[in-house]
């Protein structure tokens, strides 16, 4: 990003707040940045109804046999890598539904790559595989960087819905996409490291926006994790606990209906729920994509 452009990007700004840090005590250091942190929920608060939308879109998508496709470079894309990573294993999608793709690729995650995030036709490629009826969210903390804004032309020009996340209310970026998510976190503790609060921004909103998208797909009973696979000993206790505190049951019926289900949290749950045996529980689940509350309103309507 040209030198003249860096003022212009709020999180680039030096912070009024901060000027001392570097002569202060230890703790006094941690209660300025910790002073600074308390900033970002109220940032994020102000942006929910942006949030809604996307939310509601990437449902859509999903429901339709597309898929949500992030992209960022450095911390953006760090914590894009994350969120995508940690949804299959959390809440039983198929991989490669929600994927991030991080300019200079995976082996940018652990050591930083030099210019890739300046080179928009890396995003265009890496856009490549997005289709018509897709999400494609950007993640930028200035809302410029050339990778992100490359792969959400090539995104939109394929017929994808487009989406930047960044920390610039003023960024240009914003008028190109169908939703811009501009947490207005100010200038960072320390000039331009947007590791932290803008950083923290990015996290809360991806962290957010994919859990109620999990929720709106039925992948949560209550605010239960009912949509685990039973992998491991320590999970499947985990699962006849949460079992236990669906049902009210005992531990050794939920055990019980568990392992008949062959480990599948939800089936398991339907069955007990409804008294059904496992096999109708599945077929109730498969019938309403996945969704407990639909399986249950569907196997007591036949009822």
């Amino acid at each position: 990003m040209p030198l003249a452009m860096l003022g212009t990007v709020p999180t680039e700004v030096r912070n009024p707040r901060t000027t001392e840090i570097d002569v202060l005590p230890t703790l006094e250091i941690l209660r300025l940045i910790n002073n600074e942190d308390t900033r970002v929920p109220g940032a994020v608060a102000v942006a929910l109804p942006q949030m809604a939308k996307v939310v509601d879109l990437e449902v859509e998508a999903l429901r339709g046999g597309g898929r949500v496709h992030y992209f960022g470079a450095g911390t953006s894309g760090r914590l894009a890598v994350l969120d995508a990573a940690e949804l299959p294993p959390t809440y039983g999608i198929e991989p490669g539904l929600v994927v991030a793709h991080h300019a200079g690729g995976m082996d940018a995650i652990s050591h930083a790559i030099e210019n890739v995030e300046d080179d928009a036709s890396l995003g265009a490629r890496d856009a490549g595989e997005v289709n018509a009826g897709d999400v494609a969210v950007g993640i930028t903390a200035s809302g410029r960087t050339p990778y992100v804004v490359g792969a959400l032309r090539q995104a939109a020009a394929a017929g994808a819905h487009t989406v930047l996340i960044s920390s610039n209310p003023a960024a240009a970026a914003g008028a190109e996409v169908e939703v811009h998510i501009a947490v207005d976190t100010g200038p960072e503790a320390v000039s331009g490291s947007t590791r932290m609060k803008a950083g923290t921004a990015a996290k809360l909103v991806l962290n957010a926006m994919s859990t109620a998208v999990m929720v709106r797909l039925g992948r949560t009973y209550s605010n239960l994790m009912v949509s685990m696979s039973a992998l491991n000993s320590k999970l499947r206790g985990r699962l006849v606990k949460i079992l236990v505190e669906a049902t009210g049951m005992d531990a050794e019926t939920c055990e019980a209906a568990l392992a008949d289900a062959a480990g599948d949290t939800r089936t398991a749950l339907v069955s007990l729920l409804c008294d059904v045996p496992p096999g109708r529980a599945a077929e109730a689940l498969a019938a309403s994509g996945g969704s407990v509350r639909e399986a249950m309103r569907t196997i007591r309507g036949d009822a």
